[in-house]
């Protein structure tokens, strides 16, 4: 796996995140079947136990459209003193976009954005680990100013206008998941995220990225994706049989456990590797907020603690490729990060895919 360098600085930061509301609350709107007591419906204290999750960032109706979404991106413009006309990449990632062909999401907000037509977007279908691909995607291009916006809107996919789940996510049996497709929406919440990267020669920053599909690590190559959304492409289209119980983020627990402590003890190896003893110089350590327990556990097992790496999953839900973004935000909103702090981005996430990033904060 190569690290590579990464010259680049932040520029400007900005995040939003749905309501908290505490899982008893959701529990009771969402109406989650209990399988062991027919009829009946999980409290919030039995997915507590199961997922860690204790409230959530929930608003389907602050995400209904794409204006949050763009006033986030307009924030960080802002922080970063760019006007739109300057930006020279657009990385949008989402893997619950509005619109699911031809990229209009990404269309779209660059047309309310006002950025210029010559600046082709780039839309990433991207999960956990979308900041590390959006990284690299482009640290490859080498683009002078780019914005990389994240969301993710698990409200809007998951749960009707009462707050319950969708018939798919409450009783489903032909997903491969769909025993436990309740999960999804259980963990992940609503949050939307916007980064400006710009150019710096003389920044030491480095980026990795994997996708771990030749090998991982010492091990084989891994095929399975982590998360499994078939339906609704040409495989199983929409209106066919099946398409819509297939339609829904059905998660495969043990693999996800296994990739998240190896994948991210591996991004940890990588960067100690080309930096020795690059956590003693970096302000703060934003790991991807996969579960409480999986953040527990890799704090634990790399001796890290809560200042060095601060999490919000318990409070705030999982709001994938957004997490980390949101940790810096709020980091920057409190002034615990001074100008010319470095920070560091490890995630994990579908596809699979991985990667981590050490940047300076202008």
């Amino acid at each position: 796996m190569q690290v590579r360098p990464f010259p680049y600085e932040i520029g400007g930061a900005r995040a939003e995140l749905g309501t908290v509301v505490d899982i008893d609350s959701w529990a009771r709107r969402a109406r989650v079947p209990d399988r062991r007591k027919p009829g009946e419906h999980l409290a919030g204290a039995t997915i507590t136990r199961m997922l860690g999750v204790e409230s959530k960032a929930w608003d389907p109706d602050r995400f209904a459209d794409l204006e949050t979404v763009a006033a986030v991106a307009r924030g960080a413009l802002a922080d970063a003193r760019l006007d739109p006309a300057d930006v020279t990449g657009v990385v949008l990632v989402t893997c619950t976009p509005y619109e699911v062909m031809l990229d209009q999401d990404a269309f779209a907000l660059l047309r309310v954005l006002g950025i210029p037509d010559h600046v082709p977007p780039v839309q990433l279908g991207a999960g956990c680990a979308g900041l590390a691909r959006a990284a690299a995607v482009v640290a490859a291009t080498g683009t002078e100013r780019a914005l990389v916006v994240a969301y993710n809107v698990t409200s809007r996919i998951s749960t009707g206008p009462d707050g319950a789940l969708l018939p798919h996510y409450a009783d489903n049996t032909v997903h491969p998941y769909g025993k436990n497709l309740w999960a999804s929406p259980a963990l992940f919440s609503d949050g939307v995220a916007a980064l400006v990267l710009r150019r710096n020669e003389e920044s030491e920053g480095l980026v990795l990225y994997s996708r771990d599909s030749q090998s991982f690590g010492t091990e084989p190559g891994l095929a399975d994706p982590l998360i499994h959304f078939p339906g609704g492409g040409s495989r199983h289209p929409a209106g066919s049989p099946g398409s819509c119980e297939l339609s829904g983020y059905g998660m495969n627990s043990p693999e996800i456990r296994r990739y998240y402590s190896r994948g991210m003890t591996l991004n940890h190896e990588a960067l100690e590797e080309a930096r020795p003893g690059y956590l003693k110089e970096v302000t703060r350590l934003y790991t991807h907020q996969a579960s409480p327990l999986l953040v527990d556990a890799f704090r634990e097992e790399m001796g890290i603690t809560a200042e060095q790496a601060p999490a919000h999953v318990r409070t705030i839900g999982n709001t994938a490729a957004v997490s980390t973004i949101a940790l810096l935000h709020a980091d920057l909103t409190a002034e615990t990060i001074a100008p010319q702090d470095e920070v560091c981005f490890s995630v994990v996430g579908s596809g699979p895919e991985r990667g981590a990033l050490i940047v300076p904060v202008s």
